[in-house]
């Protein structure tokens, strides 16, 4: 019900944390992958991994902010693997943290950007190829933050997440007939090299935020893209899927 075997899968900001360990597990399901992000040594480490334990994988570096990029994507998946089945649009940051009155707009745009124009570059040409195929799963990475909570100084990083929500909803609503799921997926903090704890407080902190008192592994994440991106969520679609060991409901 998991296997994604003879799918073929875009998965961005696949070089370290959240989207390597789902690029990884993907592979390891069956599909053929397209790996990227910014930095090129890091996908093909990723890639060399892939291969070595028997999987199928191309990288492709670049800037997600760059419809160029999005459609070079799409392009390399049809070109090298016949199609596209599945898209985990995972890239994003959390940008530079300041309250309103003190931020730049370079900045509120640049953290938009980076989080929410990307996915609509990403959706504007990874959802033809997918109706090609008779549709697919379009996912995309949310977060709690922006739904559920709110953080001081994340004012736009709330904004774009929040938005990738309201993106999944109407996609889902226009492309379901045609095949086509599309959900957001909602982690809580976890353990990557992104995370915003620096320090043992800072990590403790963050921790104590959850009701399971800890953070996640990437690969606890993966395995939720991993539900979404396959069969066993065939009647899920326009979900905001936490997987956020109950940070949204934890009060203790």
């Amino acid at each position: 019900m998991f296997a994604l075997t003879e799918k073929v899968a875009i998965v961005t900001g696949a070089s370290s944390g959240i989207g390597r360990a789902t690029a990884s597990l993907f592979a390891e399901q069956g599909a053929s992958l397209v790996v990227a992000a910014r930095r090129r040594a890091e996908l093909d480490a990723l890639v060399g991994e892939i291969e070595t334990a028997g999987g199928t994988a191309i990288a492709l570096a670049g800037d997600v902010r760059d419809e160029a990029y999005a459609r070079a994507l799409v392009e390399l998946a049809v070109e090298s693997f016949g199609g596209l089945d599945i898209a985990f649009n995972n890239a994003g940051a959390v940008g530079l943290m300041a309250q309103v009155p003190e931020m730049a707009p370079a900045t509120w745009h640049d953290t938009i950007d980076t989080n929410l124009t990307s996915a609509f570059l990403a959706a504007r040409h990874q959802i033809p190829a997918m109706l090609e195929r008779g549709g697919g799963s379009l996912i995309f990475t949310s977060s709690f933050v922006g739904y559920t909570a709110g953080m001081p100084g994340m004012a736009a990083y709330a904004a774009a997440k929040a938005g990738l929500i309201g993106l999944t909803q109407v996609l889902a609503v226009e492309y379901g007939p045609k095949g086509l799921r599309v959900n957001a997926l909602l982690p809580g903090g976890t353990d990557t090299p992104a995370a915003t704890f620096k320090t043992p407080e800072s990590r403790t902190f963050v921790q104590n935020l959850h009701a399971l008192k800890r953070v996640a592994r990437p690969e606890e994440i993966a395995r939720s893209a991993l539900y979404l991106a396959s069969d066993a969520s065939s009647f899920t679609t326009g979900a905001a899927l936490f997987a956020d060991g109950g940070v949204s409901i934890n009060r203790t």
